[in-house]
């Protein structure tokens, strides 16, 4: 006799894939919101309520048509509590135009050109004695070191984030969700 439940969902693969039996990966979730691959990166970020803040500065440093562009981009997306852990006032200093500059400066900071998922980061980490270096947008580089279960990102001042969230594949690339705002 088999198991109720594993037969209810072969069933309903057969069904999904019109009798051949076939396993969709789910969508991941991100701030209570399903990540489509099928849309761009601002597509989903918009969803996400873990990424109000980050979406608030990407439309306030004017990167709102870079980001729904082809790309591909990978971004390290900071959660709201990752902005919540700067000084008081940092972030609403940051989204007034007159410090446009210095936002777009962070905000690129976030964004390595090309599709770069977790594979590829362990990857390249093996090959380079443990760490694996990507230049962003900005122009400088973050570090990435295995760090427990996960991996953590290093800026350029020497504080460090976690990818919580890896490998949310958008149309236009990739997201990691990181708990902690990087630096220049």
């Amino acid at each position: 006799m088999s198991h109720p439940i594993r037969t209810a969902l072969v069933a309903a693969a057969l069904v999904i894939s019109g009798s051949s039996v076939a396993y969709a990966k789910m969508d991941p979730m991100v701030g209570g919101a399903a990540m489509y691959p099928s849309k761009n990166i601002v597509e989903n970020a918009v969803n996400s309520q873990d990424h109000t803040t980050l979406v608030a500065a990407v439309k306030a440093a004017g990167l709102v048509d870079t980001l729904e562009g082809a790309g591909p981009f990978t971004v390290f997306a900071p959660t709201n509590e990752a902005f919540a852990k700067l000084p008081a006032g940092t972030v609403d200093t940051l989204v007034k135009p007159e410090n446009k500059a210095q936002l777009t400066q962070i905000l690129t900071y976030h964004v390595v050109p090309g599709r770069i998922t977790a594979k590829m980061i362990a990857a390249n980490a093996k090959m380079h004695g443990g760490t694996a270096t990507y230049t962003t947008v900005q122009g400088e580089p973050l570090m990435f070191k295995k760090s427990g279960m996960g991996w953590s990102v290093m800026d350029g001042k020497g504080d460090t984030a976690m990818i919580t969230i890896a490998d949310v594949i958008q149309s236009n690339g990739v997201i990691h969700v990181i708990d902690t705002v990087l630096m220049p």
